[in-house]
């Protein structure tokens, strides 16, 4: 009976897949991250293991891997926060859970749009705090979102939801970037494709799609920020090394740009004291996919992709390591 150890809590409906398929399945319900060294234990102990995003299986955390130890299959879409050569290296599969995010983290996206440029959160806390004495013409004054140009870095699944929404839904101007052209999301959604830099230059809203790598890390620091208008609001549902947080917290603060939503963090889950001083951000912890439809997807899928590599077959979230 292959053992599979589930490294944080999940929906039942993959581990009672697993289960009806007779595999022992453990679970970390401690509501805590395993340390290195207990990472290392579950790698040298069971045959497979679903971990969450935050655990980092680093080479010297994947080296502890035993040789029965036949796949890790991560219960998130991204996979940066596991060493692939060093799993390639060991002969161990890497499977992640591809395409069930688009819809509920394109709507994240909107609601840090609509939360930096409507002033949501501040609006509410004046509210509450008992300061709304009588209707004003000037309180809480923003741009209508409707018109205007929103510039999307990275048009995988998730980008392209976002322009479909901003389109169709508020009429934006879509320009977008991407190692490729898409015609025929520039026919869907009359987008232009442009350089990062025209996006930089040109949209009233940033927001970022594109996986972390080498390329990728500091997509975004000083300069890159001060391309962009001081108007302009910056969204991040990416990862957060993608940002330069040293620099956007410059930018923030010195009012290079007017805002910005983010809900992940280039040192997650450590925010600088600094960022979160400022009131022309606002913040969710990492929480973008989060909906009940997507986190019971995500644990099928992870599920589905330890018994397909156990009964021999490819895996529909196959991740290639070489």
């Amino acid at each position: 009976m292959p053992k599979v150890f589930v490294t944080g809590v999940i929906p039942d409906i993959g581990l009672e897949l697993l289960r009806k398929k007779g595999f022992s399945v453990e679970v970390n319900d401690s509501g805590k991250d395993l340390t290195k060294e207990g990472l290392k234990k579950v790698l040298s102990e069971y045959d497979a293991v679903i971990p969450l995003v935050n655990d980092k299986l680093d080479s010297e955390v994947l080296k502890a891997a035993s040789p029965k130890l036949k796949l890790i299959a991560n219960y998130a879409v991204g996979y940066d926060n596991i060493d692939l050569s060093a799993a390639s290296q060991k002969g161990i599969v890497v499977c992640n859970t591809p395409g069930v995010a688009n819809e509920s983290v394109a709507e994240h996206v909107f609601a840090l749009i609509f939360a930096c440029n409507k002033s949501i959160i501040d609006a509410d806390k004046f509210v509450r705090e008992g300061k709304y004495k009588r209707w004003d013409p000037n309180l809480f004054l923003s741009h209508q979102v409707w018109g205007q140009t929103i510039g999307v870095i990275g048009l995988g699944r998730i980008g392209t939801f976002v322009g479909q929404i901003a389109y169709g839904g508020f009429r934006m101007n879509v320009m977008y970037y991407d190692v490729k052209r898409a015609e025929d999301f520039e026919l869907i959604c009359e987008a232009r494709y442009s350089t990062v830099h025209e996006i930089l230059k040109e949209a009233d809203v940033v927001t970022l799609h594109v996986p972390l790598t080498e390329k990728t890390r500091h997509m975004i620091g000083r300069d890159e920020l001060k391309t962009m208008k001081k108007s302009a609001i910056l969204i991040n549902t990416s990862r957060g090394p993608v940002v330069e947080e040293k620099a956007l917290v410059w930018a923030l603060k010195e009012k290079v740009i007017a805002s910005a939503g983010l809900d992940v963090f280039e040192f997650e889950p450590e925010i600088s004291k600094e960022l979160l001083a400022l009131d022309n951000i606002v913040v969710t912890p990492h929480i973008a996919s989060a909906t009940f439809e997507t986190r019971e997807t995500m644990s099928r899928i992870a599920a589905q992709n330890v018994i397909d590599v156990f009964e021999g077959r490819t895996p529909m979230g196959l991740v290639k390591t070489g």
